[in-house]
Formats: C-alpha cells, structure tokens, sequence
C-alpha cells in the first residue's frame, strides 16, 4: 500500500486522479516517486480509464526535491538509485492516457518534473515555477531534456542554471504551463480538460503519445504506429464515421 499517493477513480467515470500527499509541501523523495510509479503503471493497463489528472491538494502541488533525503547520499548510493528515480520521475510521459498536472501553490525540482511529463499543465495564477536544484549544487535528474524540448534550449538552460522562479504570466509566455486559471479553478479546469477524453479513440491517444514520446526518432515511430491503428475497431468506426457524417460523430469503444 502506498502511503503517500492515492488515486481517486470517484470524480468522474473514466478519470482518475493521482493524488500526492505528503505535507505540509508534498516534497519528492524516492518512495514519493515510486509510488506515482506504481499507481501510474497499474492505471496504465486499466482500460477502464481515459485520462489522468495529477494533483497534491488546494495548497500545493509540490515544493520539490527532499533535500534531507539527498543530503546524506554518497556518490555510489545516488549512482545505485539515479536509474530508478529517474524513471519514477517521467511515469506520466508513459501512461498511454492523456494526462494533466493540475498545479496549485508550488511545483518546483523534482515536483515540476514530474509535471513535466503530462500532456497538459494548468496552474492557478498565483502559483511559483522552478527548477532550484542548482542552488543546492545538483541538476534536475529527469527535467533537463524535456524541459529543453517544451521551451527551448535557451529558456531552458537559463531556468536550470538560474535555478530561479518562474511566474504565471511568464510561465505561460514560455509555454511552461498551457493554462492559467484562478487557484480555486485548478482542479475543476483540469478535469474539464480531461473530459474530452472519456469517449476518445483510446488506441489512437495511446499511440500518438507514443510518438511524442519518441522525440527523435518520432517520424519512424509514427509509420508503425498509424499502420497497426488500421487493426483496431476504433479506427474502423471513426473512419466510417467522418466518412458518413463528418468529424466527432463517431462512438468510439477503446478497442
């Protein structure tokens, strides 16, 4: 049983929600990010649902890295852990489901990088970016590439070498975050986001992840993805669909 992440299927049928709580500023140690781990790879085999929304609470969505954690490692401990916190830290880029981070407060270090990894980020207006990790003489272990890939390399070496907070309005300019709402809105805009997605051609979502995910090699990727999609009922429905009556008529099945 994990102690600090839950998940809330009771929302809306076809969400579910990942929720971090650890206060009183859900920081992210290695059994913090384990744990979304672990729930993210269980909900990615449940067929059952369509999207997926990240949350810590009202207050905040995470402060960052615990840094009492990281404070007693030696070089051989962070060697021996580097591998699997890593790829704790980018469990959401693997869902195949559409995901959003829903971000109250702070998402900062290993706390933004884990956001990092979803489809969408909306924040209230109110709310501190960053990656600090430089300040405590480290770098962020999973953000680097991805956050180089959202904003640019520029940007993004001027955040991490900084290491300085971003706000709203320039988070949103940089392309940091997709959506800025009042903070009493965060968790209802993300869920109205995700929505979109309960009836959605689930194989297709998947695969066009899938080749986001690939960033390099995505056009490679993209030609066997689209030519395995043509043995899925959903493509054979939407297909007909648009064909007899046009765009978002179709009665998709997940299959």
């Amino acid at each position: 049983m994990a102690e600090f992440v839950t998940v809330d299927r009771g929302v809306a049928e076809g969400i579910a929600v990942i929720r971090i709580a650890r206060p009183p500023m859900n920081l992210i140690d290695l059994q913090v990010a384990l744990e979304v781990a672990s729930v993210a790879d269980r909900l990615a085999v449940d067929e059952s649902v369509r999207a997926v929304v990240l949350y810590g609470d009202e207050r905040v969505f995470s402060a960052g890295d615990e840094l009492a954690e990281l404070a007693g490692l030696t070089a051989a401990r962070a060697a021996a852990m580097a591998a699997d916190f890593q790829r704790a830290l980018g469990a959401l880029a693997r869902l195949p489901q559409p995901t959003v981070a829903a971000i109250s407060g702070y998402a900062l270090g290993a706390g933004l990088e884990l956001a990092l990894g979803a489809d969408r980020r909306i924040i209230g207006d109110n709310v501190k970016l960053g990656l600090p990790q430089i300040k405590a003489g480290l770098i962020p272990l999973a953000g680097i590439r991805r956050l180089s890939l959202l904003i640019g390399p520029a940007a993004a070496k001027d955040l991490v070498y900084t290491g300085r907070f971003v706000d709203p309005e320039e988070a949103a300019s940089l392309g940091l975050v997709d959506e800025v709402v009042a903070p009493d809105d965060v968790f209802e805009a993300a869920l109205r986001w995700a929505r979109r997605f309960i009836s959605g051609p689930a194989k297709a979502l998947a695969a066009a992840k899938r080749v986001f995910e690939a960033g390099t090699h995505g056009h490679d990727r993209a030609r066997a993805e689209w030519a395995e999609l043509f043995d899925t009922e959903d493509q054979q429905i939407g297909t007909r669909s648009y064909l007899a009556a046009g765009p978002d008529a179709a009665r998709f099945v997940g299959r």
